[in-house]
């Protein structure tokens, strides 16, 4: 019926009467709205989903700089520990006499050999001497000074004495080198 009232309206052109046109409109407002609707929870979805997938990027690379950094330094704190066996034997060794040399050179063989086989023992896991020489400059980064006093023909900040060796794990300062230096010699 109403295809008998449109080409009765407009018999020519087959256009809808006036009546409808207002209630399609609406129809394609009604569409428009949900269309648009629709391309914003599209546009949020898509937003979210990149996130997470910055976020799921961002945790593998953090998990696998864990991993690397703990298979690097996982054991210092054992390192940090062995340490004070270092300096042990090494004050043993410095403290024999040329008489107790002599009469006992098994000790200070087998002395050696451990302390030699504890720095091996070391290096392996990546722990390395700081080892500074006297008349190196102080650095800060590497030593502790233990003190500071006035020497004779040296400059303030080189290295007077060497009290105890520092180790280096990687990167990582595990214990600096107990070091003395020179203040600005007096006048």
């Amino acid at each position: 019926m109403a295809e008998a009232r449109n080409q009765e309206a407009y018999p020519d052109t087959g256009a809808p009467a006036p009546e409808e046109a207002p209630a399609m409109d609406a129809d394609t407002a009604a569409l428009e709205d949900q269309i648009a609707a629709l391309e914003a929870e599209r546009d949020a979805m898509r937003e979210r989903m990149m996130r997470a997938l910055a976020d799921a990027e961002n945790s593998r690379k953090r998990a696998e700089r864990d991993r690397r950094e703990g298979l690097m330094y996982g054991g210092a704190k054992l390192a940090r520990d062995m340490l004070p066996v270092y300096d042990h034997l090494t004050r043993a060794l410095d403290a024999i006499d040329e008489v107790g040399r002599e009469t006992a050179p098994g000790l200070v063989e087998g002395l050696n050999l451990t302390l030699r086989e504890l720095v091996n023992v070391l290096e392996k896991h990546g722990v390395q001497r700081v080892l500074p020489e006297v008349g190196d400059a102080f650095d800060p980064h590497s030593h502790q000074a233990m003190f500071e006093a006035p020497v004779p023909d040296t400059r303030a900040g080189d290295i007077i004495q060497v009290m105890a060796a520092g180790f280096r794990m990687h990167e990582q300062l595990l214990r600096p080198a107990q070091v003395g230096v020179s203040s600005t010699p007096a006048g």
